[in-house]
């Protein structure tokens, strides 16, 4: 019954066009037209592309690549740092059309979601017709483009929604699904990286078709836990369902420095920093956490995380400081320098609320 109840779904997951970058080009009409990398300084080490617009794409430059690299690739692109507040708030603009069709939608960014249409609000019956819609208010209303696809579960929508962009519209009907899949490389599966995509080819996994001959218990061999999401996908099994709360198991910031640092005042500076940086996300969503975690990458690109819990949750600025001063000065560096801190909050004490993720908050 769970397999048969899945296949009536109607799922719609909305992806926005180089949504930072997006944005950038709309409120500053002198970028239009223009190569925009969002993102960290190219000057300086640490900097990375969180978007690009699509005239820079044309240049080769993607998302997390260094933006040194970018600025190689592209000596004419225009560097904008992000302005996550302006962000935030057309995120809030795209989610209230989402809502004039469904309670049931999962944020997996600012600028992404899953929408279950199966029962939608205005009964218009038909997910093409109600992602057409959404994609048209985005435009009216709010200046900008976004992708749909559209399906009977969230892993085909979503690879849907990436086949046209931008602006495009993909259903990939019941009736399609196992051919489609059949046909898919493996490196487009979703949950299929760098490092699981080579393994699949060296046992001869090219694409879905390749991954169907194999047994559920030779890929679970193979894959570990993996192998039995793999061997339902790749016949269009998903029967996860769209969850609307996204419940926040931590909150933390994180900061790459231009150049490599030794314990000291400085290093203590940044980490004042971080550590506010991390507080003002906690109380934002009212979410003061037991545990705080202090996390340092040393230039040698080695990490350690060094951990300590409250009786009560840490509900003051200063005290955070303090506990993470505290593991900073009792971590062993081993004379080495450090590229990177992170601050982090979790083991919530009492949440007031629930809130969505976004592309504000780094997990560590």
């Amino acid at each position: 019954m769970k397999n048969e109840a899945a296949k009536f779904r109607k799922i719609i997951h909305v992806d926005m066009d180089a949504f930072y970058a997006s944005v950038e080009q709309r409120d500053f009409p002198e970028l239009r037209g223009k190569p925009v990398v969002v993102g960290g300084s190219p000057d300086g080490r640490g900097g990375v592309v969180a978007t690009a617009s699509y005239e820079a794409r044309t240049y080769g430059i993607r998302s997390a690549m260094s933006s040194k690299k970018a600025q190689q690739l592209c000596p004419y692109a225009i560097f904008v740092y992000p302005r996550f507040s302006a962000y935030k708030e057309v995120s809030k603009q795209i989610r209230e059309i989402f809502s004039r069709y469904t309670d049931l939608i999962e944020p997996l960014s600012l600028d992404e979601a899953y929408l279950d249409v199966t029962h939608d609000k205005l009964n218009i019956g038909s997910a093409i017709t109600i992602a057409e819609e959404i994609k048209k208010a985005i435009k009216d209303e709010l200046n900008l483009t976004a992708s749909a696809g559209v399906s009977i579960n969230k892993f085909v929508a979503k690879i849907a929604s990436d086949m046209n962009k931008p602006d495009g519209l993909t259903f990939i009907g019941p009736s399609k699904i196992e051919k489609f899949m059949e046909k898919l490389p493996v490196e487009k599966f979703h949950g299929v990286g760098k490092v699981t995509a080579e393994r699949m080819k060296m046992q001869h996994i090219r694409k879905g078709s390749d991954l169907k001959k194999l047994s559920e218990e030779r890929l679970t061999l193979l894959f570990g836990k993996s192998g039995k999401f793999f061997y339902n996908i790749v016949r269009g099994i998903d029967n996860r369902p769209v969850k609307p709360d996204r419940e926040i198991k931590s909150v933390s910031s994180e900061d790459t420095f231009g150049y490599d640092l030794d314990k000291g005042s400085e290093l203590s500076e940044r980490l004042l920093q971080i550590t506010q940086s991390a507080f003002k996300r906690v109380k934002q969503y009212q979410l003061y956490g037991r545990t705080l975690t202090l996390k340092i990458k040393f230039a040698d690109f080695k990490q350690i995380t060094r951990s300590v819990s409250f009786e009560q949750a840490i509900t003051d600025e200063e005290e955070a400081y303090k506990a993470a001063q505290t593991l900073l000065e009792n971590a062993d560096f081993d004379g080495k320098l450090v590229r990177l801190i992170g601050v982090g909050f979790s083991n919530f004490h009492e949440p007031k609320s629930r809130g969505k993720i976004d592309e504000q908050r780094l997990l560590f």
